[in-house]
């Protein structure tokens, strides 16, 4: 019944998506809480001084985060309205984004993630925008623009850059040097001139050694964490059997959205190399690679064609998602 409502394209839904973020945040805000950075998480050159100014107020910070979902769930949907990432019209990605974002409830408070991912999907909006067109080099510059804005905020965006080199490739008709060159300049600009900030004030030295806490630290939120290990699991498993529907459906698909779907692979591939390869990479990570899965799995829920098994399979879900909320004491020390 839920899965039915959240999957139609009743204007409605547009006002269920928010309700169910402020209710799995619910404990949160009853109990606020500000996020156990490591030195320099949050002193990123563009999130250190808005968290500056929330320090203190824990419950605003925690206010924060649920806006920046909502938002973000805002995004991903208008995302897959323009772009038609799901064949059938469906007002799903916004909640099940929102859901799946909740069940990481360490970030249920301000944290660069949250800025870092509101403009990584405006760099994608502008990737997505130089789909089949001629010389799109304002959107190809935007996109490394953007990205380069949103790793001011949330350095390890920085590594999905070489996805969005082989996006240009894959979306455009840019298939020169031009292009890689073109969207490497936009993402260094932003760069530059918050350098040439830093060195004017006298604030290099702090700086490198910020850099290096946010490249070098050992840092993992979740390796004894129980409960998440059993969301991801779950997570893992959804998104596997909705790879599996999108191989089926293949041939049947638009070249776009073949090309869209081929660019969230590869961004849920870097996302990946970051866990693997970067040692500061943490649980933050995961609301970056929400945002592909979010499409793969509302794909594979509006697609699948055995009801009982959508249902629990969407309910359970839910269900590991609100026991989450409350699962602190199966955490376990060290």
């Amino acid at each position: 019944m839920i899965l039915r409502v959240l999957k139609s394209n009743q204007r409605s839904n547009l006002y269920l998506f928010p309700i169910i973020a402020v209710l799995l945040w619910l404990k949160s805000l009853i109990y606020p809480f500000s996020y156990d950075f490591y030195p320099g998480e949050n002193n990123n050159i563009l999130f250190s001084p808005l968290y500056k100014l929330v320090e203190s107020y824990e419950f605003v910070q925690v206010i924060i985060s649920l806006f920046f979902v909502i938002l973000l769930a805002s995004i991903v949907q208008i995302l897959n309205e323009k772009y038609t990432f799901i064949r059938v019209r469906t007002k799903l990605p916004a909640s099940l984004f929102v859901i799946i974002v909740a069940g990481f409830t360490q970030l249920h408070t301000f944290h660069p993630v949250h800025t870092g991912s509101l403009f990584l999907l405006i760099a994608m909006f502008n990737l997505f925008e130089t789909f089949e067109k001629l010389k799109p080099y304002s959107n190809i510059f935007n996109a490394g623009f953007f990205l380069g804005i949103g790793t001011l905020f949330y350095l390890n965006l920085a590594i999905l850059l070489p996805a969005f080199f082989i996006g240009v490739i894959l979306l455009s008709r840019e298939t020169t040097w031009r292009g890689w060159i073109i969207i490497l300049i936009g993402f260094a600009v932003p760069v530059f001139f918050a350098f040439s900030y830093v060195i004017l004030t006298e604030q290099a030295n702090e700086t490198l050694v910020i850099l290096e806490n946010n490249i070098f630290t050992q840092v993992n939120h979740f390796r004894t964490d129980i409960p998440l290990h059993v969301l991801l699991s779950f997570l893992v498993l959804l998104t596997v059997a909705a790879s599996f529907k999108i191989i089926q459906q293949y041939d049947r698909k638009k070249v776009s959205t073949r090309k869209y779907f081929s660019i969230f692979l590869i961004l849920f591939i870097s996302a990946v190399i970051s866990f693997m390869f970067v040692p500061v990479t943490s649980i933050e990570m995961l609301v970056i690679m929400a945002i592909p899965v979010t499409y793969l799995i509302t794909n594979l829920f509006v697609f699948i064609k055995n009801k009982f098994w959508s249902e629990f399979l969407f309910y359970l879900l839910i269900a590991i998602v609100i026991l989450m909320q409350f699962s602190e004491k199966f955490i376990l020390d060290g």
